[in-house]
């Protein structure tokens, strides 16, 4: 009975090291960078996703249609919506990406997306990956970079996440040996270490940033985690003009609330469990989840998302109209950035400070106590037309 467990445990975990090394082999064929400028006409997909998804991306594909109207007119930029990534059409195929959603998605050069629904044991519902997960490794957007800044506190914050690695790449694949033991997986590699931290280094060096943090368990988790720093400390010997400490999670929790310590921080890389837990807790000082956005970038696509939930009781006690899209209107301000529109990025963050920190003409609850999404854009989108 022993060794059939054992041999069931080894097969699966064939299986996991097979799909990695091709992993390994694909990332060692690097690709060049999508030059936007050289394109004739940048394709963005709008995915609405999940619960209030569709509801909010809706109000940033108007703020962007807004601010990039004479390039929609002269054909430099195309709208592409894309229907099908719900967790309806997920379960019915049983994929995480049905194969036709993936077709359109790999159609777009980069991407703005809604949340969506990850099923989690229990809740009835087949074990399908997070859409999220399967669309970082599908289309290789390796990089998580969520910024958060709030001047008067200090803190002026860009995080660097790993995206397609770490205890979220074999999510999906973990497994119950028996009644007694459960198996879960994480992974790191060379490359996949390298590229992110390179990635939020050069971020520093352009950015005229002066610190770049490392975040990991290292002392615990000391062969995984314990690579991923290997590769911070190798690849900023390479940046002589800029300074890296290194924080354990546990710690670095905890120091973001310190008043004093928390202005050091600038750039942060982390692994991906990390970064998903310290960002959101960032972005709680923002505001909260609901105020910040998220790019995931890679050398071909690029994909920018609301970093909070689905809600789907919102959309069941019919208050999706009233869902916060600051979220993801933050997400298509980096979007623009991305793809050489910075000036209108910076218009778009300015309208934005003006309207949910300064004036606050119309404040959104999540209810009929406040206002719609619709009447906020609406607001942003006359504040824009007045700088």
């Amino acid at each position: 009975m022993l060794n059939n467990k054992i041999e069931v445990a080894l097969q699966k975990f064939e299986v996991i090291i097979k799909s990695q090394l091709e992993r390994v082999e694909q990332m060692k064929q690097q690709e060049t960078a999508v030059d936007y400028s050289s394109l004739d006409t940048i394709v963005i997909g709008v995915v609405g996703g999940d619960g209030i998804g569709p509801a909010i991306t809706a109000q940033a594909q108007r703020v962007l249609e807004y601010l990039l109207a004479e390039q929609v007119r002269n054909g430099k930029i195309k709208f592409k919506a894309i229907d099908g990534l719900t967790i309806e059409n997920r379960v019915k195929v049983l994929k995480a990406i049905p194969d036709d959603v993936l077709t359109e998605l790999k159609k777009c050069h980069v991407l703005l997306k809604g949340p969506t629904t990850t099923p989690q044991k229990g809740d009835g519902r087949p074990n399908i990956e997070s859409a999220n997960v399967a669309m970082r490794k599908a289309l290789d957007l390796f990089a998580n970079v969520r910024p958060v800044c709030v001047p008067e506190l200090g803190i002026d914050w860009t995080f660097f996440r790993e995206n397609t690695e770490g205890a979220y790449a074999l999510g999906s694949q973990g497994f119950d040996l028996d009644e007694d033991i459960a198996f879960d997986f994480t992974v790191t590699t060379k490359q996949g270490s390298e590229r992110i931290i390179r990635a939020a280094f050069e971020y520093a060096k352009k950015a005229g940033k002066t610190q770049v943090t490392a975040v990991t368990k290292a002392n615990v988790i000391k062969t995984t985690d314990g690579n991923f720093l290997k590769v911070f400390n190798e690849i900023g010997a390479q940046y002589p003009d800029i300074n890296r400490d290194e924080w354990y999670v546990d710690i670095m929790t905890a120091k973001l609330l310190d008043e004093k310590r928390r202005k050091e921080f600038q750039v942060i890389v982390l692994p991906n469990l990390y970064g998903d837990i310290i960002t959101d807790e960032a972005a709680e000082l923002q505001g909260g989840v609901g105020t910040a956005g998220g790019a995931n970038i890679g050398d071909t696509y690029a994909m920018f998302e609301a970093i909070h939930g689905s809600a789907p009781r919102m959309v069941d006690e019919g208050r999706d109209i009233y869902a916060d899209p600051s979220s993801i209107i933050r997400a298509a301000g980096m979007l623009l950035t991305h793809i050489g529109y910075t000036d209108k990025a910076d218009k778009l963050a300015e309208a934005l400070n003006i309207c949910t920190n300064k004036e606050k003409k119309i404040i959104l609850t999540g209810r009929n106590t406040g206002g719609t999404g619709i009447q906020f854009t609406d607001y942003l989108m006359e504040t824009i037309a007045k700088l």
